[in-house]
């Protein structure tokens, strides 16, 4: 019965999902969760301008700046994603809770100023674990992971590794990515 039910109700899922994310096209987030959570963004106003679903209790700022790839940053709880100085997400890239990608710094000199820089890339297949931080103008290779808690402050170009620690360092080495 209830894949019966899932069968009939999935369509309408679907063609609500596309009307209020056109630009989000990962079907396996098509679910009932992402409909409603995509219905509390849009009317309620929480991350109204995110072209992508986010959970309610994420913060993004300056998503126009984003490219978000596959999955969508901030879909976990208690994400904060600043974009002012961009952020490229490559193609199935995983953001686990209570993850900040902060693309923007204050000016060491006047706090009420802010400093220009280069763009936070993340390198498709990574995965941002629970309370990591990367900060501005890193970028890091494919198939990254970022352990939990970790502080990213510079790039890891290289890819297919484990970050750990504050500031992160590589912890192990990883084969190709098989997904």
């Amino acid at each position: 019965m209830k894949e019966f039910f899932k069968i009939l109700v999935q369509p309408f899922i679907n063609i609500g999902i596309i009307i209020i994310f056109p630009r989000f096209k990962n079907k396996n987030y098509y679910t009932f969760k992402v409909l409603l959570m995509g219905i509390r963004q849009k009317i309620v106003g929480v991350n109204k301008k995110v072209k992508w679903p986010v959970h309610f209790t994420s913060v993004v700022i300056a998503s126009e700046k984003i490219i978000p790839g596959t999955k969508a940053p901030g879909f976990s709880m208690g994400c904060f994603i600043d974009g002012r100085n961009g952020i490229v997400i490559g193609e199935n890239v995983w953001v686990g809770p209570r993850v900040s990608l902060i693309s923007q710094n204050h000016n060491e000199n006047n706090y009420l100023k802010y400093e220009t820089a280069k763009p936070i890339i993340i390198g498709k297949n990574s995965l941002l674990t629970a309370n990591c931080v990367v900060l501005p103008e890193v970028e890091l290779g494919e198939h990254t992971i970022v352990a939990a808690g970790a502080v990213v402050t510079k790039s890891f170009l290289k890819g297919n590794q484990v970050l750990g620690g504050v500031p992160a360092k590589v912890i192990k080495k990883l084969s190709p990515y098989q997904g």
